[in-house]
């Protein structure tokens, strides 16, 4: 690795003197200002070849031009293959965010369906997350309601159980589920082992697209049940058919020659551009979703899906086939690599004609009515930050406005919500949750959690962000409350410095009626805006989704705490052997209260975690 640091100057002349210090070994290579923020990460096959372009000191596109005057150092790692660095470029690119970089902002995982393998009667659920349970995967899906509408098919037809272990074994009557024809109800017998076992098989034919075959085996089933006379089953026999066919017409595109595969598009327009992505597999359709990556105003196609592709199988599985909209430049690159990751063959193609190029077509035209649907909602978020602007007496429109709101019941669970919206809507990832730890809180103090939540947010903004320089400082403080909240926080950005931060509490006014708002500053009289401002719809909206915010993540700590018990916060103790000390015991109380020779009977306790845990409550009393 070689880097600069006898040089203050930037631009070519910087670039220029690292082409003794360097071969042409690939590799990646970053570039710095003189601050040493990374600006720009990029890839090589030759880096000396590289860096001598931007050595160059004409024939460079606007933003290529901006990047290479501001470089100030820059830093290089060789690899052994072009593969390597085109993986490690990636990964630096997600990590290090640069400014010049093409960036994929939304890196979410997906969902999956797993039909587990742990029990005689198989669960059938959503399963996010690292695939670490027992059992089969399907997936991925595109979102969340992808997978719900899936697993309602899937419950119409194959009637297989969702719920838990726990809730199957306390079962003595069937549940709403099975009345409402959606489970067969193996918990108290209704169906054997053997036929459930069967109805689990269908339905991972059906997840891997042999749908026709199983419909076909139905029909056979039904006429023989029907010879038979055994009327009530042939009448549920036709039912899971009729559930079947009404799957298969709903489930929208399902191509016949495409398997498996990932159909990305990509539309461009003013400076943006909009990705959209369609998942095959089993030959069917499992959703869509779009992404909008940064982009520069002259940055090609060709750059923008390599970068996407690069970034989003990252942390993904790919499936075998990429069916493109663009060619990419670097496609034998992005070939090896990706198979790599799979450990067999990847392809990537760019159909001109046939069926994958309808597919293609058909993402398409979603990015592109995407992608206009998105300008024209970025185009009304500027006009509302600008009315936000004139209506508090703000220099600029706020680049994030940073809006903070409290939950709790009668001071218990107490959390704090932040919730941040910018130039593109709400900035969902830069939402954060406080939990609200203050001992000497008077429960139901509002003004002691404002004062907590801020106090922390100031102090890690300090930390991370002196020089407020990285964005994550704020342009307008929205508090939920009047001229005491108000007063309370003002005292507190007093204490760090941070006064010159526009802040305004937004109290519900006369009646506590929505339209009726009063805005409070420090210093300045309330002020009211007329009730039909769109500015004023905006400031509703953003409290409406910090309270929103705030409630969810009470509730969920709230259900948390319910489950809860001093066994949780013993050492060794996890979820199985928890739940082995409470059907042996009864209750939490009644272990912290056994000797050691009943503790050490405990199925699945050791006699070491038996005398650690006698150890805890022991210790504890």
């Amino acid at each position: 690795m070689t880097e600069s640091t006898d040089t203050p100057k930037t631009g070519h002349a910087v670039i220029q003197s690292y082409l003794k210090t360097i071969d042409g070994s690939p590799g990646v290579y970053r570039m710095l200002d003189s601050e040493s923020r990374v600006l720009y990460v990029g890839k090589a096959r030759n880096l000396r070849a590289r860096v001598s372009n931007y050595a160059r000191p004409s024939g460079h596109s606007g933003r290529i031009a901006r990047m290479i005057s501001n470089t100030a150092s820059m830093m290089f790692l060789t690899t052994k293959t072009e593969t390597e660095a085109l993986l490690l470029e990636q990964n630096l690119i997600k990590q290090l965010k640069p400014k010049f970089n093409v960036l994929l902002r939304d890196d979410k995982s997906f969902p999956n369906i797993l039909v587990t393998a742990d029990h005689d009667y198989p669960q059938i659920k959503k399963h996010r997350g690292a695939k670490k349970e027992k059992g089969s995967y399907y997936g991925p899906f595109a979102s969340a309601g992808a997978v719900n509408r899936t697993l309602n098919q899937l419950q119409r037809v194959f009637l297989l159980r969702d719920c838990s272990n726990a809730m199957f074994e306390s079962r003595s009557r069937p549940c709403l589920q099975h009345q409402i024809k959606r489970c067969s109800a193996p918990c108290v017998g209704k169906i054997s082992a053997d036929e459930y076992r069967k109805t689990v098989q269908d339905a991972e034919k059906f997840l891997s697209g042999k749908s026709t075959d199983i419909q076909g085996r139905l029909a056979k089933d039904m006429a023989a049940a029907s010879e038979a006379m055994e009327f009530e089953r042939a009448a549920a026999l036709r039912d899971r058919i009729k559930a079947l066919t009404q799957v298969q017409t709903a489930q929208g595109i399902n191509p016949q020659g495409v398997s498996e595969a990932d159909i990305i598009a990509l539309h461009m327009d003013q400076g943006q551009a909009c990705v959209q992505v369609f998942f095959i597999r089993a030959n069917q359709n499992w959703g869509n979703r779009d992404y909008y990556p940064r982009v520069g105003p002259d940055v090609d196609a060709a750059e923008v899906l390599e970068a996407f592709i690069g970034q989003f199988y990252d942390t993904r599985e790919p499936p075998r086939q990429l069916i493109l909209s663009n060619e990419i430049e670097n496609a034998d690159l992005m070939v090896n690599a990706l198979s790599g990751k799979l450990g067999r063959k990847v392809e990537l193609l760019v159909p001109q004609r046939g069926e994958k190029a309808e597919l293609v077509d058909g993402a398409l035209r979603n990015a592109r009515e995407s992608l206009a649907r998105k300008l024209a909602e970025t185009a009304t978020q500027t006009n509302l930050l600008k009315g936000i602007a004139e209506a508090f007496d703000l220099d600029a429109p706020p680049q994030r406005i940073e809006v903070y709101d409290n939950s709790h019941i009668q001071g218990t669970n107490a959390v704090g919500g932040m919730i941040v919206a910018g130039p593109d809507g709400m900035m969902k990832n830069q939402y954060r949750k406080f939990n609200i730890r203050g001992d000497d809180l008077t429960p139901g103090d509002d003004f002691g959690m404002m004062k907590e939540v801020l106090t922390r947010r100031f102090k890690r903004l300090l930390d991370e962000d002196p020089d407020r320089k990285l964005g994550m400082w704020p342009d307008l403080l929205l508090i939920d409350g009047g001229a005491g909240q108000v007063s309370a926080v003002a005292s507190i950005m007093r204490e760090y410095g941070v006064e010159d931060i526009p802040m305004v509490g937004v109290a519900k006014g006369i009646d506590r009626d929505a339209g009726k708002e009063e805005f409070y500053r420090v210093g300045k009289r309330p002020m009211a805006l007329r009730h039909n401002d769109p500015v004023l719809y905006f400031i509703q909206r953003l409290r409406d989704e910090a309270h929103r915010f705030a409630i969810g993540t009470h509730r969920a700590k709230r259900a948390k705490a319910v489950g809860a018990t001093p066994l949780d916060d013993v050492p060794g103790v996890g979820a199985a052997r928890k739940r082995a000390l409470l059907a042996h015991f009864g209750s939490a109380k009644a272990v912290s209260r056994a000797n050691l020779s009943d503790l050490k009977a405990v199925d699945g306790v050791s006699d070491a975690l038996a005398e650690r845990i006698y150890a805890f409550f022991h210790e504890r009393g």
